[in-house]
């Protein structure tokens, strides 16, 4: 039996958080940010821990945050780059139904304006684009269900959200 966990995956920008705690109350369930566990192990801001241990040293530490979360009927929402952690990934599999909350690139450029101060860690000489790029297929190939937020209000991603989570 699955644990009924729900766990959003998607670009910076696309309201893991915001969608995950209205969903996680609408359905009865704990919220659990992946991001203030890592800062609460570490006793540092990502950013902190980014420039101390660079971005290879920053996945390591995200990838076991995540992949120790040990919780039943929880609603999870981890940072953007875990799909780069495949232990977590795996995990997430096993302990629930993975959401990922899809947007076009040009949503997502309009929302971030400037990933440096939202905390996106671009590769030297990587564009936003070609991060966008690279993570979509590996969000797609987690994925259990898309829901699209193209010209979506959060209100409207919600309800999609709890409408496609109702079918299962």
């Amino acid at each position: 039996m699955k644990k009924k966990n729900i766990i959003f995956i998607g670009m910076p920008a696309v309201g893991k958080s915001t969608v995950g705690v209205v969903v996680a109350k609408r359905l009865g369930k704990q919220f659990i940010d992946t991001d203030l566990l890592i800062q609460e192990q570490e006793k540092k801001l990502l950013r902190e821990i980014i420039a101390e241990v660079g971005e290879d040293g920053f996945l390591k530490i995200e990838n076991q945050v995540n992949r120790d979360v040990d919780v039943e009927n929880a609603v999870i929402s981890p940072g953007g780059s875990i799909v780069y952690c495949e232990e977590a990934m795996q995990h997430y599999k096993e302990i629930g139904t993975i959401v990922y909350l899809q947007a076009s690139y040009q949503t997502i450029k309009q929302r971030i304006r400037n990933p440096k101060k939202r905390g996106v860690v671009l590769r030297e000489g990587q564009t936003l684009k070609d991060l966008y790029d690279e993570r979509c297929v590996l969000f797609e190939k987690y994925a259990d269900i898309i829901v699209n937020e193209d010209q979506c209000e959060i209100g409207d991603t919600i309800e999609n959200v709890l409408e496609e989570l109702s079918r299962l």
